[in-house]
């Protein structure tokens, strides 16, 4: 029975010290390690017309520097996850920080293809080890009641790096050349693997001789195969046209304002996570369905915009505006239609995001040459509306809100 209460908190998760507060500093380096891990991900799509020169390559083959990530992450985290689920929750996120340091390091330094390609497979592996352990980590050093708002804290690096970290990076890129931001993140990996190792709680991984459901067996629970495979679609089609942001804006003449308008699109990331995390406990399918509606609708403005900055940075802020909870939502919405099998869910959830973001890379890059990059955004209101309807439909308790559950007794979150 004891060993059954220790489970139902490292899933649900406890906090045994100041029951109505979040812990700040704790939280923090989390949502530090969220960001880094997001810079890592998606900084390419800033710089890929000087990155793809250096290299010597097509911006679609320098595209594929983020669809490698992703494939690294999505091969490599479910076996990942299930390898290590008796670690340290600590060790094994220092283990994953330390993975993003060397890897950035080697991509700064690389000036072969194949090489930085190697770099950001290993960083995709490093990620998918973070993604798998950092909702559930969150969550367990927060009060039941303020779980949601813990993982919104720590899902705010998202935004922040898409508001702030990305369009600085692609900056720094143009005044420094493309190679120093990823030296500036290696730099910070560096000192978050000291603020982790000082100021985070440890928690403890599953014991060794707990029975635990296969990570596949938790996609058949009803509701996380909704969640499932929104994550896929949804993912796709923002990466399909983030990826290719950059070409996509030279397209429609607003090359040189790549970086302004990631920032709008990013400060929009923010407002939405903000009001996401405050709402997310009673009203978690809404926000969701809003959430891709947005999306679909500033994929359309960019696709018909015709030379037009005003209406560009409108697509912008309002796909920021929907982008933004997504993280949040998903990860919610797996912990609580899969309950005390949250962590295989939250596997699952890892694996298909970036493998949504490999596939995305891919087809955009087939799709860039071919129909050209005005083509892009049509596919993301596609798929934006497709998610929208899965989580309008979803059985089970698939997107349904915590405090719904609560109220009817099905599962403790």
């Amino acid at each position: 029975m004891a060993d059954d209460i220790a489970s139902q908190q490292q899933v649900f998760g406890t906090s045994e010290h100041h029951p109505d507060k979040l812990p700040r500093v704790p939280l923090l380096a989390l949502f530090a390690s969220v960001l880094i891990t997001s810079l890592t991900e998606t900084l390419p799509a800033g710089v890929l017309p000087a990155m793809s020169d250096s290299l010597a390559v097509s911006e679609s083959a320098a595209g594929q520097t983020i669809m490698i990530y992703a494939v690294g992450t999505a091969l490599t985290t479910v076996p990942l996850v299930a390898a290590t689920a008796s670690w340290s929750r600590k060790v094994l996120l220092l283990a994953a920080i330390v993975g993003f340091a060397v890897a950035n390091t080697v991509t700064a330094f690389s000036v072969d293809f194949v090489l930085t390609m190697a770099a950001r497979f290993v960083a995709g592996v490093a990620a998918g080890v973070a993604w798998a352990l950092l909702a559930g980590y969150a969550r367990s050093l927060a009060p039941k009641h303020l779980e949601g708002r813990a993982i919104a804290v720590v899902m705010a690096g998202i935004p922040l790096a898409l508001a702030f970290g990305v369009p600085f990076g692609t900056s720094l890129g143009y005044a420094a050349g493309w190679r120093a931001p990823f030296y500036l993140m290696s730099g910070l990996a560096v000192v978050l693997v000291v603020v982790i190792a000082v100021a985070v709680p440890d928690r403890p991984g599953q014991p060794r001789n707990q029975k635990r459901r296969s990570i596949f067996e938790s996609a058949r629970i009803p509701g996380v195969d909704a969640v499932l495979i929104v994550t896929f679609t949804v993912v796709l089609g923002h990466t399909i046209m983030y990826a290719y942001i950059a070409p996509l804006l030279e397209a429609i003449g607003m090359g040189v304002d790549t970086d302004l308008v990631l920032l709008t699109f990013g400060v929009a990331c923010l407002i939405s996570i903000v009001v996401v995390g405050n709402h997310i406990h009673t009203k978690l399918r809404t926000f969701g369905v809003v959430s891709a509606v947005l999306i679909a609708v500033a994929a359309t403005i960019l696709a018909v915009t015709i030379d037009n900055p005003l209406f560009v940075y409108v697509a912008a802020a309002v796909w920021g505006l929907g982008w933004g909870g997504i993280p949040t939502l998903l990860q919610t919405s797996a912990a609580v239609a899969a309950g005390p099998h949250a962590d295989e869910a939250q596997a699952l959830l890892t694996t298909l995001w970036n493998g949504a973001m490999a596939a995305g890379a891919v087809l955009g890059g087939v799709l860039l040459p071919l129909n050209g990059a005005r083509s892009l955004p049509w596919w993301t209101v596609v798929l934006a509306l497709l998610s929208a309807v899965i989580m309008m439909t979803a059985r089970g308790r698939g997107f349904r809100s915590p405090a719904q559950i609560h109220q009817e007794g099905q599962v403790q979150v």
